[in-house]
């Protein structure tokens, strides 16, 4: 069983770099959806992550539709700040594999996408004061509850 994160289409490198960062911590493989609205050379990239770039297991997709076709039999759960239910009402505790799917920071995951995984669009409690929270620290939450559910393997 393996976690994975993907993002889809990122804008802002230094929140690519901070999640490759975690993505290191934790040996989390790191799918990007093309296209990236910055090189992987990007200096801000680079200096988010740059000590621990060559740590992430890094893949890279034309599309959704090819994620879901590469992580076949994996859990699928998308973040949104449309998701009906709290992240914390799942548990992330499966003999699967579990991705977590992150949307571009301007306009989120496409409508259709969301419509079609309903069911497993999750969100993070919050007022109604903020807009979003930060895609790293999101993703950051993500993959530390389900390592958490799932007694942190291979961690010291």
């Amino acid at each position: 069983m393996a976690n994975h994160i993907v993002l889809y289409q990122p804008e802002i490198p230094s929140n690519t770099g901070n999640i490759a960062r975690t993505c290191a911590a934790t040996q989390t493989p790191l799918h990007l959806v093309r296209p990236l609205g910055f090189s992987t050379e990007d200096r801000m990239l680079k200096r988010a992550g740059v000590d621990y770039w060559d740590f992430v297991d890094i893949h890279y997709h034309d599309s959704l539709d090819e994620v879901f076709s590469t992580l076949a039999g994996a859990d699928f759960y998308l973040l949104t700040k449309h998701g009906k239910q709290f992240y914390s009402d799942f548990s992330f505790d499966q003999p699967r594999d579990q991705v977590f799917i992150f949307g571009k920071e301007s306009t989120g995951l496409p409508p259709e996408v969301i419509k079609a995984h309903e069911d497993k669009c999750l969100r993070m409690p919050m007022t109604g004061e903020v807009r979003a929270l930060n895609l790293s620290n999101v993703a950051c939450v993500m993959i530390y509850e389900a390592m958490r559910q799932q007694g942190f393997p291979d961690m010291e």
